[in-house]
Parts: C-alpha cells; sequence; structure tokens
C-alpha cells in the first residue's frame, strides 16, 4: 500500500473514530458483509501486500492490549483455496498471534461485494449533499477496508489529494464539536482551523462561531490575534523580568511588576525603614 501520509494510517486516525452515525454506507456494510469468528491458523497474508516490516515493540504493545480487551475492529478478509487472505488488518492479526489468542473477529467479503461496497462508498464520497464528517468516515473506510492511500482515494473521487488529508483531520474533533459541526451545517473550512486545538479551547471559542456566525476566515483571524496577544505578553513580561531583577539588585528586596503595578515586599521593619531611605 502507497501511505502518502509517511506512517501509519491507524497512528494518524485511530479505527475506533469509525462511527455509525456519521458512516454514509454503513447500510450497505451490513449488507454485504459476513462478521465471523475465524481461526488464526486459517488466515493467510496477501503476498502482493507490499508492507513486511511490522515494528515489534508496537506489535507487542498492541498484543497487550488485544490481552486486556480483546481484538475492537474486526480484520478484512477474502475466501481463497480455503483460507482466508487478509485486505486489512494484518498487523492485527499478528498481534493476536502474540497475545495467543485461537481465533479472530473478520469481516468476510466476496470480490463483487467489495467493489460494491468500494463503489457505494466512492458515490458518496462524491455526493455534494454529504457532511465534511460522512466524508472523512467514508475516506477512513477506503483506507482502512481497502488498503487505498489518499492518492488513490483523491483519484477515484477526482478531488487532490492534500484535501482529502485535511477533510480526514476532522475526525480529530472531539466528538461534540463533531455534532455540532453537522447540526449547525458548519463548514469545513470553518473547522479546520479547530482540529490542531485543545478541548478547552474548542469548547470556549464553538459557541461564538454558532452564535455569530463566523466564516473561515474570522476563525483563523481569532487564532491569529490569540497567538499575539500571547506573544506580546510574552514579551512584556520578560521585559518586566529583566525591570524586576535589576530593581531587586539595587534595592536589595523582592520587587514584582503586575500590570501597572510596581510593589516591594520586605522581610521585616527594619528592611522596610532601608528601603524608603533609598527611594
Amino acid at each position: 500500500m502507497k501511505n502518502s501520509l509517511g506512517r501509519g494510517f491507524e497512528s494518524l486516525i485511530p479505527t475506533e473514530l469509525i462511527d455509525d452515525e456519521f458512516d454514509p454506507t454503513a447500510a450497505e456494510d451490513k449488507k454485504e458483509s459476513q462478521l465471523k469468528q475465524l481461526k488464526l491458523t486459517d488466515i493467510i497474508r496477501d503476498e502482493e501486500q507490499p508492507r513486511r516490516d511490522f515494528n515489534q515493540e508496537a506489535l507487542e504493545a498492541l498484543a497487550a492490549s488485544i490481552k486486556e480487551h480483546g481484538v475492537l475492529q474486526p480484520i478484512v478478509v477474502t475466501k481463497e483455496d480455503g483460507k482466508y487472505k487478509i485486505v486489512a488488518g494484518e498487523r492485527r492479526w499478528r498481534a493476536a498471534k502474540l497475545a495467543g489468542l485461537d481465533k479472530i473477529p473478520a469481516i468476510i467479503r466476496t470480490l463483487d461485494s467489495q467493489n460494491r461496497l468500494e463503489l457505494s462508498i466512492i458515490e458518496n464520497a462524491q455526493r455534494e449533499d454529504l457532511n465534511a464528517i460522512e466524508l472523512a468516515t467514508a475516506y477512513v473506510k477506503l483506507q482502512n477496508q481497502f488498503n487505498l492511500s489518499t492518492e488513490d482515494i483523491a483519484a477515484k473521487v477526482g478531488k487532490s489529494e492534500a484535501t482529502i488529508q485535511n477533510t480526514i483531520r476532522l475526525l480529530n474533533l472531539p466528538d461534540e464539536a463533531k455534532k455540532i459541526m453537522v447540526k449547525e451545517k458548519l463548514t469545513e473550512g470553518v473547522m479546520r482551523p479547530l482540529v490542531s486545538r485543545d478541548e478547552a479551547i474548542i469548547k470556549k471559542v464553538l459557541p461564538r462561531i454558532v452564535k455569530e456566525g463566523w466564516t473561515a476566515r474570522k476563525v483563523e483571524r481569532y487564532f491569529a490575534e490569540t497567538k499575539q496577544k500571547s506573544s506580546a505578553t510574552a514579551i512584556k513580561r520578560d521585559a518586566y523580568r529583566k525591570s524586576e531583577n535589576a530593581l531587586t539588585a539595587k534595592y536589595n528586596v523582592v520587587t514584582k511588576i503586575t500590570g501597572r503595578s510596581l510593589t516591594f515586599k520586605c522581610k521585616n521593619e527594619t528592611e522596610l525603614k532601608e528601603l524608603i531611605k533609598k527611594l
């Protein structure tokens, strides 16, 4: 699989972010898939899968998680010559073996049903009435279930690779923010600047975005101005610190500058009297 993002897709977007609530092809999944517990010995890797190196430490960490919680997301396979070939999920399969499991949950697809589901997702991704969260969910399914890179998806849906990647990153938003985005019909451009922000900041600014009808440019300007104010405050604080140190050295008492106030803190009455003389 080509990986245009330069690292494993699961490290970018956790697979549990694929929420049926935002999945435009969930019904198609149920119709075209068989979910079964398969013996690990009945499953084989796809020899044409270019990824052959798996970080042992990461596999052992996943194996430990599987021992405690089980396999949370089924692998995807197709039946071939009495065995089940992995379409997606080789890392989970390897970790399950390390964890000592006998079986693993798997979605069994025929090539026909796989192709139909892929077409269904692509058709949905091209629909203009889908919101960006639904689009992102569809793209993630193409990544997870068909081993498609963002470059592959871009070619199939007729968009740039950067556009696909930016849409996918919206899934990193807190769940509540995603629901508000869908409910209020907020655009991708408005929400994109929030992706890298702390949840507390998102909770603070999102109600204003909705209530005041902010544009994408307004959101970007807000964060740019906030950054400038923070930088200016830091510069001013640094300048005050130098003045505090100079005054402390000159008068031999603790000096503090807060806002427009200058405070001298004396240890005792004698020190206070000495300070008054120097002033």
